[in-house]
């Protein structure tokens, strides 16, 4: 079922994304303040987007996938992406996965972090899409969001990422070239409890 965004809550975000430009981004850590007031501020005045808009995505639940504590398993069907912990527990996140063709399976680790991360369009991304920019430096606009951590397999990177996103509304979507996307709320939060190193399985 898709989910899109309600029009108070698109119309709350583009005001804070327009707001929150240019000179007013020289911090920011106050903008990710400003933008999970308004996340939480948007779930209290109307309970009934915690299914349009994602809300309630970020969950604690008994760990499905039995794998290790500190592993990343990512449901792609569902959309789901679970981290395991030491209880048993895991949290689970809506995420927004690869669209058809650009879906896939496997194992990788997390190899490099980083916080509102620039974003250079893959060559093979460049061919499909020759309108993107060549480079884009951190920001909310930018592709990636506020977070960034970055899938590699046996030493190289896959150029996949886990990342936020500048359009919230594709959470539970399968519309990205294969990256898996988060909040911003929820990414800031998963990263920071994963370490370099930790271990992710996309199914």
């Amino acid at each position: 079922m898709s989910r899109k965004l309600p029009l108070f809550v698109a119309a709350a975000v583009s005001a804070l994304v327009a707001a929150t430009s240019a000179s007013a981004f020289d911090n920011l850590r106050t903008y990710e303040q400003n933008a999970a007031a308004a996340y939480q501020t948007a779930a209290l005045v109307d309970p009934t987007i915690a299914r349009d808009y994602p809300v309630n995505t970020r969950v604690l639940v008994r760990d499905p996938t039995e794998q290790a504590p500190g592993t990343i398993t990512i449901d792609t069907k569902n959309r789901y992406l679970y981290l395991s912990l030491e209880s048993g527990d895991a949290i689970r996140y809506d995420v927004g996965v690869g669209r058809e063709g650009f879906d896939w399976r496997g194992r990788a680790k997390i190899a490099r972090k980083a916080e509102w991360p620039s974003w250079t369009p893959p060559a093979e991304m460049l061919k499909r899409r020759p309108d993107l920019p060549r480079h884009m430096v951190g920001g909310p606009e930018n592709p990636l969001g506020a977070r960034a951590m970055y899938l590699y397999s046996g030493g190289r990177d896959t150029l996949y990422r886990i990342h936020g996103t500048s359009e919230p509304w594709t959470i539970g979507e399968a519309v990205s070239s294969g990256c898996i996307r988060m909040l911003n709320d929820d990414v800031i939060d998963l990263y920071s409890r994963v370490r370099i190193g930790a271990q992710v399985q996309v199914l």
